[in-house]
């Protein structure tokens, strides 16, 4: 078995990080990792992500509890199990466990790839009913200003007439037997340390602890029926393509009881027809007359807001970038803005006059209109972006 690698490592943090540091450290590892960021890769790339994903999460289970770390600091692996994946039985078991690790990016709702806050503490017997998932496009001026956006959705509430309970009345519902209601049975089973005690589900109640004997006729003792709503969403400015939005609360209901499951809303933006977007920024690109090139203008381009006018300088190289600092898109955890990167070209017309051509044939032999090469790459870079 391959030997176990140093949580700090995993982490990318030091000894001494703090509880922010490795809180931050997680997520941006749990997000890169996130089985839905690994959509269209192969099966190889899809497993290696989800160790990886693991991974991490049984290294910040580990470092961020005071006394698991400081056994760990002591005893390496040792001092806390080394049982691996942080006794994670899979991807979902992280998810419930985590989940809330987001709660705080953006207020009410939260980036993540998919992560939701679990209705209780590990080890809780609380139910989560399933995530929603929808898709919202957003044009460019959404995204920079940021929405709210009204989604309807189909999804699974608690029935209204046992409040969830599946039973046609409270008398319909009986503790277990089996399990006397604690919702789990305990054998002997035979282990390499001897006889051990195995905690499991109850087989006959499935884990509830209690047994309906008359079903509810409206939701057939599911305790969820379907029904439509419309959720508000408020999405930050600054959003991109793939991110996730997490609304705490708004999936469907549980069986039974317990918390709803989250409403997960992916992020598309629509491209626009004069803007590209690169990161916070945006390019733009502008074409020049080969005159204006030469001699310098003043020219109107547009922005996010509002069209603004820029100075083209005489004797502008066509490839050079104008940079409008902060017309860009914000960033979506309040850092700053981008800038609007001005794509200059100088157009060539494939077809003149007579005329024009015999004013082109004169300026061709004038010193003033023949390149002049420069001597490095350094001189380049520097009228390219001067």
């Amino acid at each position: 078995m391959a030997e176990k690698r140093d949580y700090y490592e995993i982490l990318g943090v030091s000894k001494t990080a703090t509880k922010e540091e490795l809180k931050k450290a997680y997520r941006k590892l749990a997000i890169q990792y996130h089985p839905d960021r690994q959509q269209g890769k192969s099966d190889e790339e899809k497993k290696a992500a989800e160790e990886k994903f693991k991974e991490a999460a049984e290294a910040y289970d580990v470092l961020s509890d005071d006394t698991k770390r400081q056994r760990y600091d002591q005893f390496g692996h040792a001092g806390v199990g080394g049982a691996g994946n942080g006794g994670f039985s899979d991807v979902n078991d992280i998810f419930s466990h985590f989940g809330d690790i987001f709660g705080d990016f953006f207020g009410g709702g939260s980036f993540g790839g998919g992560f939701g806050g679990f209705g209780g503490s590990r080890g809780q017997a609380v139910r989560k009913g399933s995530n929603l998932r929808v898709r919202v496009k957003l044009d460019l001026s959404e995204i920079v200003n940021g929405v709210e956006k009204k989604i309807k959705i189909r999804k699974k509430v608690t029935c209204p007439d046992c409040g969830g309970s599946g039973a046609a009345s409270s008398n319909d519902v009986k503790t277990c037997p089996d399990c006397k209601g604690t919702g789990y049975v305990i054998r002997m089973v035979n282990g390499i340390f001897g006889r051990m005690q195995q905690q499991s589900a109850c087989p006959h109640c499935n884990g509830e602890g209690k047994i309906i004997t008359n079903k509810c006729s409206k939701c057939k003792g599911e305790g969820v029926v379907d029904a439509e709503e419309t959720v508000t969403v408020k999405i930050p400015a600054g959003v991109a393509e793939g991110m996730q939005l997490n609304v705490q609360g708004k999936g469907n209901a549980p069986r039974h009881g317990g918390v709803n499951g989250d409403l997960l809303v992916q992020i598309l933006e629509e491209s626009h027809p004069d803007f590209e977007r690169d990161g916070n920024d945006l390019v733009y690109d502008l074409n020049i007359s080969f005159p204006d090139a030469v001699l310098g203008a003043t020219v109107e381009i547009p922005t996010v807001e509002s069209p603004v006018k820029i100075k083209i300088e005489e004797g502008t190289q066509s490839g050079k970038i104008l940079r409008l600092r902060g017309k860009g898109i914000p960033d979506v955890n309040g850092y700053g803005r981008g800038d609007l990167l001005v794509n200059v070209q100088v157009f060539v017309p494939k077809d003149v006059t007579k005329e024009e051509r015999k004013l082109l044939e004169k300026l061709q032999e004038s010193d003033s209109f023949r390149p002049k090469n420069k001597s490095g790459f350094f001189d380049r870079m520097k009228d390219f972006f001067e």
